[in-house]
């Protein structure tokens, strides 16, 4: 299917709790790809920083953006034994939670070496971003009950769909799907699952398309 559309790379993107780790592994699954996730329970800084955002935000922010590009970095080197590759995050993403955590000095260090590590990592040939209301992502997060994300606040999430919706309304690096996810299920449920990931590879899909598919009962 992949070949016929030629998407081989696809990005899951989202606001913590929107399931875009969750997609990505059943997309994994379906089509045998690489998976990479982000490797957040590896900061050791981001249960300090849900704790104490100003105090930690910039020691979590360097530490994100050095070990996502090593992850980007062997992606251009490809895989010999499956032609796809799913990835639960985008690198460009780096800069949403920069700009909402930085400021002053902090912020101008961080734009002086983003652009030095993006410029020859590889796009991916889709983006999927997974657009869910707050009340959605917070039952997420607190059915998922990780130790690290205990100190999560309702505000923070707040402050950051808000800046994910902006940054994904004029994002144009690739093709980009918005799905609306707050009232479907595609882990549980195959139909919701079945039915996104046909979007995904149809062939006559635009460069920015909005999906929203048929409510199911999650809650």
């Amino acid at each position: 299917m992949g070949s016929e559309t030629g998407i081989k790379y696809i990005a899951i993107e989202g606001v913590i709790g929107s399931g875009k780790t969750s997609l990505a592994l059943k997309i994994k699954e379906r089509l045998n790809a690489e998976l990479v996730l982000e490797q957040f329970e590896a900061n050791p800084f981001l249960e300090k920083f849900y704790g104490d955002r100003k105090r930690f935000a910039f020691q979590t922010q360097m530490f994100f953006l050095v070990n996502r590009f090593k992850q980007q970095e062997v992606l251009n080197l490809g895989n010999l034994f499956t032609d796809y590759t799913v990835c639960d995050y985008i690198f460009e993403k780096d800069k949403i939670f920069a700009y909402l955590n930085l400021s002053g000095d902090e912020l101008k260090l961080y734009e002086s070496i983003f652009p030095l590590l993006i410029r020859n990592l590889k796009k991916p040939d889709v983006v999927v971003y997974l657009q869910s209301n707050i009340d959605r992502l917070m039952y997420n997060i607190k059915r998922r009950g990780r130790k690290i994300e205990r100190n999560l606040t309702r505000t923070y999430i707040e402050e950051l769909s808000e800046v994910y919706n902006n940054f994904f309304f004029t994002y144009n690096s690739t093709p980009l799907i918005i799905v609306n996810s707050s009232e479907i299920d595609f882990v549980k449920n195959e139909k919701d699952f079945d039915e996104l990931f046909k979007q995904i590879f149809r062939d006559d899909r635009a460069f920015k398309e909005y999906f929203k598919p048929e409510k199911s009962r999650i809650l």
